[in-house]
């Protein structure tokens, strides 16, 4: 169970962007959070993975803070890959530190096996993201959250990705948090669905 509490986050001295928002996930469920830009949802995903501190508030995985000196449960997938990629290292390096992706897997996201041998910069987006997946989706993972990680990739490998991600979010039990404009996709891949407004409170 992934559980948020009354959490709260502002950028300096504007208006909060979350106030007070609660949110409980249960292990293998699918949840989509909808909702235009600007209203937190990216906040929100990087409070839940742990890459910004609540200025109030708390965030539990089955009732524990997120660990701090080793791999993170709570893994977030970024709509622009390049954020996940160290430029220092080549692609093949990064994915290694999280896992051993099998070669299968590889295929089945459409990646082939020698961009593991490039530097990020070498590589479209769209190769990029693809990798970036394969690196979250290791079977440490308890949480996965997407967010809008296929808004820029034409329909068929949307479909191609998305195939992917829900099959190794179903064989490993993870929660799956998908953050998206699209209201179709959102009742495809989730079977839950929740508006970033409904969050917030007083």
């Amino acid at each position: 169970m992934l559980e948020a509490k009354e959490l709260s986050y502002r950028y300096g001295e504007d208006s909060p962007v979350l106030c007070n928002v609660s949110l409980r996930v249960a292990d293998g469920e699918r949840l989509a959070l909808l909702g235009p830009s600007g209203r937190g949802k990216s906040t929100l995903a990087l409070l839940l993975a742990g890459y910004l501190p609540p200025q109030k508030g708390t965030i539990t995985l089955d009732g524990a803070r997120l660990p701090k000196d080793c791999y993170n449960p709570v893994q977030l997938i970024y709509q622009h890959p390049e954020k996940a990629m160290d430029p220092r290292w080549k692609v093949g390096d990064t994915l290694r530190e999280a896992w051993d992706v099998p070669e299968e897997l590889l295929a089945a996201i459409g990646a082939e096996p020698d961009w593991l041998t490039r530097w990020p910069h070498e590589l479209s987006g769209g190769q990029l993201q693809r990798l970036s997946i394969l690196r979250a989706l290791s079977p440490n993972t308890r949480v996965l959250i997407a967010d809008e990680i296929t808004a820029s990739l034409d329909p068929i490998t949307q479909a191609q990705i998305w195939s992917v991600i829900l099959q190794e979010v179903e064989k490993h039990n993870m929660i799956l948090i998908a953050i998206t404009h699209n209201d179709a996709l959102a009742r495809r891949i989730c079977k839950r669905m929740v508006h970033i407004e409904e969050l917030q409170g007083e």
